[in-house]
């Protein structure tokens, strides 16, 4: 089973209808979701997902969500896949959030901030946003400017950002994302551990892995090596079959169905390495699992 992987903001682009303002490192984006497919999409940027009709519904790391409309979801840098029942009707707002900018408004008034309320949870891929005030005018003044003739002014758009991101660190309705936020000032770049437990069994290139940890191919290779030691090739079929390991154990997914969610699309590889590593092909390894629990 294959499916199409994409940068969003490529597919983004691909939309003819689609409302994009993309100056410096700010992007903005209103959009009907077309297409009847599943697809992979990935980012190496942090953003803001508005539900303006329908519903939207991922799966990723940490399963199958969705939001309605009105809802708001904050989308770590990674990958997930939307499912193709998302699309009828669906039209939402994407706000792409930079590190460089959330660093550069924290660090303004970091010193002054008092202890952490909540532990940035590195497992969660999203955040459910609560809706208040600020991000409210935030988002009628985004309406204001989609249905303008031209748009904003670049330093319009980072105030704009600046504003919703300075009020969601010192406010009190979103805990977690502040906590995120405040997080991103401590280091000039994402930790890689988190990403890559999150997007391992996505079947992307080691160079996607090395643009959603903002490092060079060979910053990206040397690190991980510092920290896993091993490449990132190696340790990525590795943590896949452990993965496989444990749904064959755990799960009545066809080995099929295995394969697909360790990010082995091709299905003779998949029982070749798992061979390779555990000794027996999947269906015999799960077997001799099912009779030893007995």
């Amino acid at each position: 089973m294959t499916i199409p992987s994409l940068n969003i903001l490529d597919a983004i682009r691909s939309i003819p209808s689609a409302k994009l303002f993309h100056v410096g490192g700010i992007a903005f984006a209103q959009f009907h979701c077309p297409g009847n497919e599943d697809v992979l999409l990935w980012t190496q940027t942090d953003y803001l997902l508005h539900v303006l009709s329908s519903k939207i519904t991922w799966k990723n790391s940490n399963g199958i969500s969705s939001a309605g409309a009105g809802e708001t979801v904050f989308f770590k840098k990674g990958a997930f896949i939307d499912l193709k029942d998302s699309h009828e009707g669906l039209c939402i707002e994407i706000f792409f959030v930079p590190d460089s900018m959330v660093r550069e408004t924290v660090i303004g008034f970091a010193a002054n901030l008092p202890a952490l309320s909540a532990a940035v949870d590195q497992r969660e891929q999203t955040i459910r946003v609560k809706n208040d005030a600020t991000l409210s005018a935030f988002l009628q003044a985004m309406t204001i400017y989609f249905t303008a003739d031209q748009p904003p002014a670049e330093a319009l758009l980072e105030l704009k950002v600046k504003e919703l991101v300075t009020s969601i660190v010192l406010g009190n309705n979103n805990p977690a994302l502040s906590a995120y936020f405040r997080s991103i000032v401590d280091s000039d770049a994402p930790p890689i551990a988190p990403i890559m437990e999150a997007n391992f069994h996505h079947n992307l290139p080691i160079e996607t892995f090395a643009e959603m940890c903002h490092r060079s191919l060979s910053s990206f290779k040397r690190d991980f090596r510092k920290l896993y030691g091993t490449s990132p090739g190696r340790w990525l079929v590795g943590r896949r079959l452990s993965h496989a390991m444990s749904l064959l154990q755990h799960t009545q997914l066809s080995i099929t169905q295995i394969s697909f969610e360790c990010g082995f699309e091709d299905l003779s590889h998949f029982s070749r390495a798992f061979k390779d590593k555990f000794g027996r092909n999947p269906s015999a390894y799960r077997a001799v699992s099912a009779i030893n629990a007995s």
